[in-house]
């Protein structure tokens, strides 16, 4: 995830001037007054020529968990490539995206395009110039003025509730004004090769008396790496587009060329378009879109953004979205760079996983048929389980029953009779309810998550229903799990899971990298997994499952720990180590023998004491290992608080905050990851971090700002945390929570969440 140092500098060069020019925000789209929202800048994390670098986000308007996110279209956007990108100077077109991160593809998007004179339907026609001094970018709200092709302006504007965007054009001195909605396009199918494209039919109909183009649309980029037992064949994008104006002509268009008068058409490279009379001024348009049908997407439509609603309406109740929930965090004593990076991260936080369902219903791709219950997407697992999770338990906990019910309808759609042969909860991500069990990313993390869930006192799922799945995972390997090899994001290939769960690890505890790859990572994660499980099966008072568990959890991860060399290393079938370098996702020897958080005491001792294992902490930090732009580093700077060295985790924790977090488009230094690399400075900014999530407890850093008051939801009390001195004093003398002190660095879950009094004594020295 690093880039070269040279790219970096271009792109923050670019994107630093560019951001400099943003115009302000018209006072009717700052209703009502949140200074946490006004401080949330949506560029942050798109900067530069390789987004991927530097966060991979785009600039788009919805309200939090929304279904889809309205974005300007700078490009065609595909895996790694967002489709807006900064350093870009020309729009195609406005996006309802549904690419929930970088490294995922789109699916079932829709594209709404302005323009004045000749119809141009073709990406590479249609793109219209804009000087970045007139955008204006906020959560719920942007705007930007175009040059139209043919002489003149186009005010565009854009807002959206979760499954409706709601855009107005204003034409300033153009000919014939006209609004293309776009169906298919060329989509890249796999991974970065825009030379593997495939075309897709979809559909257009036009109903003039209506106002309407409605259609659907079928791309999936990520198809070729889902489970070839659950091809999604019935999926599509639906959608249903109504216009204020009427219309004075329509048609579609094939690959650029125009049929007038047609108003319904099933083809590749396909749009419909309408034309409004040369004296229209402002034309506004709402689309609703659908993952059942266009039916769907049309009650959409009407019950989120009714026909009376104007942009200004639209775009406060979204506002209010946000406010009610950025608001929960008043800080005292940041600094207005400070504030930016942690609202725009709080922003960032709540955006995943994002609704699928519709009225209480939600198309799963697992069975292809539409279901009754909840749906969300966009989960990022492996990322996430780390400290977005615990975030969304503490600030969305009204979400938590419906993303734990999504995950085990997924469980149900995949093993309806549960005796069949899939493992079946999502992994990693799942792209509108068919990639369970995708090939990006090790571990079975939806065990984690729900594990803590449960020992946080979440409910309102089925808890027996959480515990089969859990345990299913842990207990049954994928399909001809001897012979195939999963590689990351490896294409053609069924449900993963627990790859190597049939060979060595059930038996004799680890993965054997000469069968299966990443195996030291595989190891490690589903170490942590049955740990997670052992304290889910605590909670409903099933002692032998959890000791089972438990023994694994603890006791597994030092069956790849190599005394010889002191770290852990992936092991063959046959149980010789497989060398430092092999076996490792995304990460490497230095990275993954930090990776136990559930038994730190024991892996201290393998060290040669708390003592040495400050020293070799050192050694990481010193020697350039960590990498804080990839997830498995999260966690390392705050080990330290864990033998004794408290004051190391609040020099690392600073220093990384300084280092890593910034307020311009390049201010995260790694993938964004559906909310994760923002929790971390979120957790780490109030004075504490989810080392070991499940667990339930938190490990002490250092406070960043004087005070923060935080209402969580649901809770009479705030949470006050006052560390006066933090922004100047990183050093924590004392630390006392509702009048009782904290002696080991570790804050219970129930000790925070009934709200009370979190208070740091501060000092500017090592006490």
């Amino acid at each position: 995830m690093l880039a070269d140092v040279s790219i970096y500098l271009l792109s923050f060069l670019l994107s630093v001037g560019s951001a400099a020019l943003a115009k302000a925000v018209p006072p009717a789209f700052r209703r009502p007054a949140s200074d946490a929202v006004d401080h949330v800048d949506p560029i942050i994390g798109n900067g530069g020529v390789i987004p991927s670098h530097t966060g991979g986000m785009i600039p788009s308007t919805a309200p939090p968990f929304a279904m889809t996110r309205w974005v300007a279209q700078t490009r065609q956007n595909y895996v790694s490539v967002p489709p807006y990108i900064l350093t870009d100077t020309s729009i195609h077109g406005f996006q309802g995206t549904h690419q929930p991160a970088i490294w995922m593809g789109e699916s079932g998007q829709v594209i709404v395009v302005p323009g004045a004179g000749n119809i141009r339907s073709k990406f590479e026609d249609r793109g219209m110039t804009f000087d970045k001094g007139t955008e204006v970018r906020t959560a719920s709200y942007y705007s930007v003025e175009l040059d139209a092709l043919g002489g003149g302006t186009i005010l565009a504007e854009q807002s959206a509730t979760s499954r409706v965007g709601h855009l107005r054009f204003t034409f300033q001195h153009t000919s014939t004004p006209y609004v293309i909605v776009e169906a298919t396009r060329a989509a890249v199918v796999g991974h970065t090769d825009t030379t593997n494209t495939t075309l897709h039919i979809g559909s257009i109909r036009i109903d003039p008396h209506a106002r309407e183009i409605c259609g659907s649309n079928p791309e999936r980029q990520d198809s070729i790496i889902g489970p070839l037992s659950t091809p999604a064949r019935g999926f599509s994008g639906y959608f249903c587009a109504r216009f204020a104006q009427p219309f004075a002509s329509w048609g579609v268009a094939t690959n650029g060329t125009t049929h007038a008068g047609v108003t319904r058409r099933d083809d590749r490279l396909l749009s419909g378009f309408a034309t409004f009379a040369p004296f229209t001024k402002v034309v506004d348009v709402r689309i609703g879109v659908s993952f059942i049908s266009i039916e769907q997407a049309r009650r959409n439509l009407d019950r989120e953004i009714p026909d009376s609603e104007t942009l200004e309406a639209t775009a406060r109740k979204t506002r209010v979205a946000w406010a009610e929930k950025l608001d929960r965090i008043q800080l005292e004593g940041a600094t207005e760079k400070q504030k930016t990076i942690f609202y725009t991260g709080f922003f960032h936080s709540l955006q995943y996983p994002y609704e699928t369902s519709e009225e209480g219903r939600y198309y799963s791709g697992f069975d292809d048929q539409v279901h009754q219950g909840d749906s969300y997407n966009g989960y990022s697992i492996w990322d996430t389980f780390r400290a977005e999770w615990a975030w969304l338990i503490l600030f969305a906990p009204e979400r938590m029953p419906g993303m734990i019910t999504s995950m085990l309808n997924d469980f149900k759609e995949v093993c309806p009779s549960f005796l069949d042969f899939h493992a079946g909860l999502i992994r990693v991500d799942r792209e509108v309810g068919f990639q369970n069990g995708r090939t990006s990313s090790v571990g079975t993390h939806a065990d984690s998550q729900i594990s803590e869930a449960v020992v946080k006192g979440v409910r309102g799922f089925d808890l027996e229903l959480a515990w089969q799945a859990v345990v299913k995972d842990a207990s049954v390997p994928p399909v001809d799990d001897n012979t195939t090899i999963y590689g990351d994001r490896q294409e053609n290939v069924d449900y993963e899971v627990r790859s190597g769960l049939s060979t060595v690890y059930a038996q004799n505890g680890w993965v054997a990298s000469d069968v299966h790859s990443e195996a030291g990572s595989c190891t490690l994660d589903y170490s942590y997994d049955d740990y997670a499980i052992s304290l889910f099966a605590d909670v409903l008072n099933k002692t032998e499952d959890a000791q089972f568990y438990r023994d694994r959890g603890l006791g597994n991860p030092f069956k790849i720990f190599n005394d010889a060399t002191g770290f852990m290393e992936a092991r063959n079938a046959n149980g010789s180590f497989a060398g430092p370098d092999a076996g490792w996702t995304e990460g490497d020897k230095w990275i993954y023998t930090f990776d136990v958080v559930q038994n730190i005491p024991e892996l201290a001792r393998r060290r040669g004491g708390n003592a040495n294992f400050v020293q070799f902490l050192d050694e990481h930090f010193d020697g350039a290992h960590n990498q804080h732009t990839n997830e498995p580093s999260h966690h390392i700077p705050y080990l330290y608080g864990l033998v004794n060295a408290s004051s190391k985790t609040q020099e690392r924790v600073r220093s990384i905050a300084v280092t890593d977090y910034d307020d311009t488009p390049t201010g995260l230094l790694g993938n964004e990851d559906c909310g994760q690399m923002s929790a971390w400075y979120l957790f780490s900014a109030l004075g504490f971090y989810p080392v070991d999530p499940a667990s339930g407890n938190y490990v002490i850093g250092s406070p960043f700002f004087d005070k923060a008051t935080i209402r969580l939801p649901g809770v009479a009390r705030p949470l006050v945390i006052s560390s006066p001195g933090a922004p100047s004093q990183i050093y924590v003398k004392t630390s006392v929570i509702n009048g009782e002190k904290i002696s080991n660095s570790i804050i219970a879950h129930e000790q925070l969440i009934h709200g009370g009094e979190l208070q740091f004594e501060m000092s500017l020295v090592v006490v």
